[in-house]
């Protein structure tokens, strides 16, 4: 993958005219207001308003934070990062992520493309285990997960109240075909 500085947007194709690459401080208005519509569909996390831009990238992964953009442009079109699940060492493989994508880009297939390349990086540093919690109401995610060979460890009931309802969450988890090698 080739790194994002501060010029021109390089990255790695990952569909007609979408190149995936780091994401960088100069992306927060757009990342931020993708995780905005996310968060407003009531059916994509917890949170109700997306964190400061600080607040967000110290919760994450800075080598494991992606963003999908336009080619032409440089306009974000999706986003997907990780954050540690622990801070144990032995549990340093293991991550837990997010991946949003704007409203006007969903059905395309950015998603399913970002979410491939995120998960190769994430094998290339070494994470063998990739971990998602999914409201069991979000049948698109559960079903972008899946086909990329997330599967189904279990469900937390009645994990938060979202909204003033008590809500669910799916936990899928991805193991990198790399383990134990």
């Amino acid at each position: 993958m080739t790194g994002g500085g501060a010029g021109a947007p390089a990255g790695t194709p990952i569909a007609p005219g979408v190149l995936m690459r780091p994401m960088r401080d100069g992306d927060a208005d757009q990342v931020l207001a993708i995780y905005r519509a996310g968060l407003e569909t009531g059916q994509a996390a917890f949170e109700t308003v997306p964190p400061s831009w600080e607040g967000f990238r110290a919760a994450r992964l800075p080598r494991l934070s992606f963003v999908a953009a336009d080619a032409g442009g440089g306009e974000v079109l999706a986003w997907a990062a990780a954050a540690p699940v622990s801070s144990r060492p032995v549990c340093a493989g293991v991550v837990e992520h997010g991946v949003y994508v704007h409203p006007g880009c969903q059905a395309l297939g950015i998603g399913r493309a970002l979410l491939a390349g995120f998960i190769a990086e994430t094998e290339a540093a070494g994470v063998w285990t990739v971990q998602a919690y999914v409201f069991p109401e979000n049948t698109a995610g559960l079903a972008l997960h899946r086909s990329l060979g997330f599967r189904q460890v279990g469900v937390r009931e009645r994990i938060g109240r979202h909204h003033g309802l008590w809500r669910d969450v799916i936990l899928l988890e991805r193991r990198s075909p790399l383990v134990g090698r």
